[in-house]
C-alpha cells in the first residue's frame, strides 16, 4: 500500500505593513490622499479585476484569501468603512512589495 504526503499547511501571514504605515511609502500615501479612485483603479488594474473593484471590503477579501492573510470578511468590511484610504494604501504597499520579491 503506498502513502502519499500531503503537503503542508502554510501559516497564515500578515501584511508587509500596517494600516496606518502611510510613511514607508509617501508616494502611495498621497496618491490614496489625492486621488482615493485613482488608487482604487490601480489596485483592480493589478489584480486583473474592474476598476470598480478596487476599493472596500470585496477586493481587499479577495486579496487576503489569494495571500493567505489573517483577517475576515467582517474585519475588511470594518476597515475599509472606517478607514477606506488606508486599507487602499495599505493594500497598495503590499501589492508593490510583493511585484518587488517576485511573489505577485
Amino acid at each position: 500500500m503506498a502513502f502519499t504526503s500531503q503537503p503542508a499547511a502554510v501559516a497564515p501571514t500578515e501584511f508587509h505593513t500596517g494600516l496606518m504605515s502611510c510613511c514607508e511609502d509617501t508616494s502611495v500615501c498621497c496618491y490614496g490622499y489625492f486621488c482615493l479612485p485613482c488608487l482604487g483603479c490601480s489596485i483592480a488594474s493589478d489584480m486583473n479585476e474592474c476598476c470598480c473593484c478596487g476599493l472596500g471590503m470585496p477586493i481587499r477579501s479577495v486579496y487576503r484569501t489569494k495571500y493567505n492573510i489573517k483577517g475576515s470578511m467582517f474585519n475588511d468590511w470594518c476597515v475599509g468603512y472606517c478607514c477606506m484610504s488606508c486599507a487602499a494604501c495599505q493594500m497598495k504597499r503590499d501589492i508593490d512589495m510583493r511585484k518587488r520579491t517576485g511573489q505577485f
